[in-house]
């Protein structure tokens, strides 16, 4: 809390509930640390929130609606006064299990969804993420943003699709947290540009896939914590030389 007050984030809309365990989640990770299994899912303090959004927050332009409950990501959207610019959404496969309907009324007030591979072939049915993609995108949201882990990120919207490649990593110690971060980056990208065209999301995901690949190299937030705008340019520069390339057509 402390960490992110220093930076200038606004904490009105953060409630805290002494006597309650907050959000659990416990995961084991295949040998190549891109899949894995959820073990427990203990929703807690999370099972009965009811979030408020408080009137200085009114007016924002952008909305990343974080991994909760479909029923209340949507409650903060009938809360808002003024339709944002763009409204972006994470969701996960215990809501798909749990509250699909709920969900899908969701999609169809979004404009960006944000999902794994998984997550994309469960929500549509369809084993090709092409396919899964035009069934997802007929659900509502305008952008279809879907993680593949150390094999990138692609992007779909309309007819078009874009494919981020991953940096290769020596090591990664700890890919939890790793889609957050992306999709922190992806938004504050976008919410910095006020730039929504295919485009530049293209730019935003290059973002978030280099702020994703400093997630990984420690525990939790502390890579995040260390590294400078210097160090993502540099590291935003080395994605940009993965995909760059010369080439002459006889």
């Amino acid at each position: 809390m402390n960490a992110l007050k220093a930076r200038g984030v606004m904490m009105d809309g953060v409630e805290i509930i002494k006597d309650k365990k907050s959000f659990f989640w416990s995961g084991k990770y295949h040998i190549d640390m891109n899949a894995r299994d959820t073990l427990i899912t203990d929703l807690n303090v999370l099972a009965d929130f009811n979030p408020i959004v408080p009137e200085s927050y009114q007016g924002a332009e952008f909305l990343m609606l974080g991994n909760l409950m479909p029923s209340l990501q949507l409650s903060v959207i009938r809360q808002l006064k003024t339709r944002p610019k763009l409204i972006a959404m994470d969701t996960m496969n215990f809501w798909m299990d749990t509250a699909m309907d709920d969900l899908k009324t969701v999609l169809k007030e979004v404009d960006v969804l944000l999902i794994n591979d998984g997550e994309a072939r469960q929500l549509s049915g369809e084993v090709s993420l092409v396919k899964a993609s035009r069934k997802i995108l007929n659900m509502g949201p305008k952008f279809l943003v879907i993680k593949k882990g150390e094999h990138g990120a692609l992007l779909f919207h309309k007819n078009h699709v874009f494919f981020a490649p991953a940096l290769p990593l020596e090591d990664v110690f700890d890919p939890t947290g790793a889609g957050d971060t992306f999709a922190g980056g992806f938004i504050g990208h976008l919410a910095k540009t006020k730039d929504i065209s295919f485009e530049n999301m293209k730019t935003a995901i290059i973002v978030g896939s280099a702020l994703a690949s400093f997630c990984v190299e420690k525990f939790g937030p502390d890579r995040l914590r260390e590294i400078t705008k210097e160090d993502l340019d540099e590291r935003i520069g080395e994605f940009v030389q993965l995909v760059n390339f010369d080439i002459d057509l006889v």
